[in-house]
């Protein structure tokens, strides 16, 4: 005779079919969020990494920018100290030269003249002064043309003093420019040392 199970089987079977779902259910949520979690402290810890080497690019960034600044301070202070030295330079080479200005001066100077002023204006000389007559102002200037150390006399201006009844001899100002001559200087320093 076959047997006939009359117990609810079928309520037995849905019930643990149940409880295998809920057991399935919540391994496989602990799973994904251990998954979640996972991926959630991975990008963590990347952030944290890429935070750490953007504060150390940061901090090197700083220090090369005041390293920069260091370098321009420098640069500034070396060319304070280049134009210092070229001022000392351009001075100890024109010791000599204004000795010989100014003995050139003495040595194109005519009788009957004698200077006033002697003012310097870059490589130019403003010279003033009085003469016994307009000839000799002529004659200073043939000579200060003619010289190795001046080039291009000008006369700016002449004038003639009014007779004074204690002085019989009239005597005019004058007032001339004339520029040194660099070019006329060294040949005559090459000729001078070739000799």
């Amino acid at each position: 005779m076959p047997q006939i199970n009359l117990l609810p089987w079928r309520d037995e079977q849905r019930k643990r079919r149940e409880k295998e779902f809920i057991i399935t259910a919540v391994i496989a949520a602990l799973l994904m969020g251990g998954v979640v979690l996972g991926v959630h402290l991975h990008y963590e810890s990347r952030i944290a990494y890429q935070n750490e080497r953007n504060s150390f690019v940061e901090t090197e960034i700083a220090a090369l920018d005041k390293k920069i600044k260091e370098i321009e301070n420098l640069k500034k202070e070396r060319d304070r100290l280049i134009a210092r030295t070229n001022v000392i330079q351009n001075l100890q080479a024109g010791r000599p030269e204004i000795v010989h200005v100014f003995d050139e001066l003495v040595t194109t100077l005519p009788e009957g003249v004698y200077y006033t002023k002697v003012a310097q204006k870059g490589r130019g000389l403003n010279l003033q002064g009085v003469a016994q007559s307009n000839a000799r102002v002529s004659s200073l200037m043939r000579s200060l043309d003619t010289s190795t150390w001046f080039a291009n006399p000008s006369l700016i201006e002449i004038k003639a003093d009014a007779n004074k009844q204690d002085n019989p001899v009239r005597l005019s100002t004058f007032s001339l420019n004339v520029s040194q001559a660099a070019q006329k200087k060294e040949a005559a320093e090459q000729a001078g040392s070739g000799g």
